[in-house]
């Protein structure tokens, strides 16, 4: 039994990995497109550099930070409640052949 919890915690870890590689990305890129759309000017490549303004290096980590954490949140989330209703119907489906 422990091998079969064992497998499906393996299972979770790959599909949280790659769901979270997913996830950042496009949250990257969907914050990239508002700040744009927001600002008028494109994302700051380098928060390091003087050629941007303190106020709105930081107003850019900020957004960033926040947009990323809670999109992470909310598709982790959401990819559990899924893989849970999953197993469960495949556990029934498991039961009602035995």
């Amino acid at each position: 039994m422990a091998d079969k919890t064992e497998k499906q915690d393996m299972a979770w870890r790959a599909i949280g990995g790659l769901v979270g590689l997913v996830t950042a990305w496009g949250a990257r890129k969907v914050i990239g497109f508002a700040w744009e759309k927001t600002t008028g000017r494109k994302p700051p490549a380098d928060s390091e550099s003087l050629d941007i303004g303190l106020g709105e290096a930081i107003g850019y980590a900020v957004v960033m930070g926040v947009g990323m954490q809670v999109a992470q949140i909310v598709v982790a989330r959401t990819a559990r409640r899924r893989y849970n209703a999953w197993k469960a119907v495949k556990d029934t489906a498991r039961e009602v052949a035995s």
